[in-house]
């Protein structure tokens, strides 16, 4: 029995899983080594503290909604993750995991409001940001996950150009106007090759969508449209992404369709065989993608996105987009949320626009 004890005295005190080492006699005696949790079983705590900034978190105890955030992480943990939210610009937290689009927006919005952020629970506060989606930006924050380096190459214009037509005659253009066709309207953007709008806007068309879908009605409002475009090298009609299969926006689909065949007929002038089009179908789906649009098989709203390139080009000496003094006056509380009409074809008309030429020179 004496030597059972003398055993487990002898591993518990000097044992390589003990819980204490004995250090040089220039230190002290005694010194805190890990303790493993038998919960997670892989989160490492060292009690001095000098190791747990780089802890993994263990994923089952933060994803139990009724478990306090603070206490799923170290100290040193909780200040980086306070500090990023709390001083971060809005393009910055768009590169943390789940904080794209409107995410970012609010918490800015939030911390303006409301001062900054003195605990991880109060970050739930946030409109969008709940327990779960929480827990995967601050793992996010503390972990940021290596990206790839994009494949040098140029995009393939079959993904968001038809028909296909030469790259060089592409990128040799010196203006384009792109088109969006709405329910009620159709708008259009006027932008040359160094992204400068040169003309935005859109009409109301009153036949769209009445009674028995009138051909002569549809030729006479589209025409009256057409007549107001600049000339350019080509034109950008987008290629609605609206499923046939989806039987309640067949109504919708007809009339996107009808819209679309009468736009190409009427802007294609006389061309020899072999020559080039002039009119195009880009896909909607490739521009939501270049702006990060897309959640789920949903495009969302790009308003957002065209205030931000508005605000740069006044406030920037190289925006992304230059728009004119005069349009941006003039378009500037066309995109408020709490308006009946938010300009969702003007929005659209210009990212597409902006996302051919960028997605040309990729």
């Amino acid at each position: 029995m004496w030597i059972a004890k003398r055993l487990l005295t002898s591993i518990f005190l000097k044992g390589h899983y003990s819980l204490f080492c004995r250090l040089p006699s220039s230190l002290p005696k005694y010194e805190l080594r890990f303790l493993h949790c038998t919960c997670c079983r892989r989160n490492r705590t060292m009690i001095c503290g000098l190791d747990s900034l780089n802890a993994p978190v263990s994923s089952e105890l933060c994803q139990e909604k009724d478990k306090p955030l603070d206490s799923c992480y170290t100290a040193e943990q909780r200040a980086v993750i306070l500090q990023r939210l709390n001083t971060a610009t809005e393009s910055e937290l768009e590169q943390v995991k789940l904080l794209r689009g409107r995410k970012a927006v609010n918490i800015v919005k939030h911390r303006t409001a409301h001062g900054p952020f003195n605990s991880l629970e109060s970050v739930m506060n946030v409109p969008l940001l709940k327990h779960k989606s929480a827990v995967i930006v601050f793992n996010s924050i503390l972990n940021p996950a290596n990206k790839k380096e994009r494949k040098k190459g140029k995009v393939h214009l079959a993904k968001f150009i038809r028909p296909e037509v030469d790259r060089a005659l592409l990128e040799d253009a010196s203006s384009i106007v792109s088109i969006v066709c709405g329910t009620n309207k159709i708008a259009w953007t006027h932008m040359d090759r160094a992204r400068t709008v040169l003309d935005w806007q859109q009409a109301e068309c009153k036949s769209f969508m009445k009674g028995m879908y009138m051909a002569s009605d549809y030729l006479e409002d589209i025409s009256t449209v057409i007549s107001s475009f600049p000339p350019a090298d080509f034109f950008l009609v987008e290629k609605p992404g609206i499923s046939p299969q989806n039987t309640s926006l067949y109504p919708v689909l007809v009339h996107l369709r009808t819209v679309e065949a009468m736009l190409f007929a009427l802007l294609t002038p006389v061309r020899e065989p072999g020559s080039p089009p002039k009119v195009l179908n880009m896909m909607r789906t490739a521009v939501g993608r270049h702006f990060n649009l897309i959640v789920g098989d949903c495009r969302t709203s790009g308003a957002e996105t065209v205030r931000k390139m508005m605000t740069e080009s006044v406030i920037k000496q190289d925006p992304r987009v230059l728009f004119p003094h005069d349009l941006v006056l003039k378009h500037r509380n066309s995109f408020q949320m709490s308006s009946r009409n938010r300009g969702e074809e003007l929005c659209d008309a210009l990212l597409q626009a902006v996302a051919f030429f960028e997605l040309l020179r990729e």
